[in-house]
């Protein structure tokens, strides 16, 4: 059984965990803004990559976190792991299926 995303649940008992995105807002007056915090079970995965970011540079992501395809995540994104670390958004892609049998996910690359 498939949640709303299209992530199995079976896979979250194995793997999921909560995190904490801050979506980005933007730069204001004080620095970046960013809007509420919302709680999002994920599969994290601690493996060290080479990523591009937004502006296309290759930088060295962290963590990588799949989650729900409803997540707004984009870049400069605050993410709070599960082991309390918090970080920033490198870049976001969507992995959508569509009608295919496929798990449907947003696949976040943190610092």
């Amino acid at each position: 059984m498939a949640d709303v995303a299209g992530i199995p649940q079976w896979l979250y008992i194995q793997t999921g965990q909560d995190i904490v995105i801050e979506p980005y807002v933007g730069a204001g007056p004080f620095g970046d803004t960013y809007g509420p915090a919302t709680v999002v079970r994920c599969i994290v995965d601690e493996r060290r990559r080479l990523v591009r970011d937004a502006t296309g540079d290759t930088v060295v992501s962290e963590t990588t976190v799949y989650c729900p395809l409803t997540v707004a995540a984009p870049p400069g994104s605050r993410v709070t792991l599960p082991d309390g670390r918090v970080s920033v958004v490198l870049t976001s892609s969507r992995g959508d299926g569509g009608r295919l049998p496929v798990p449907s996910h947003l696949e976040v690359a943190v610092r």
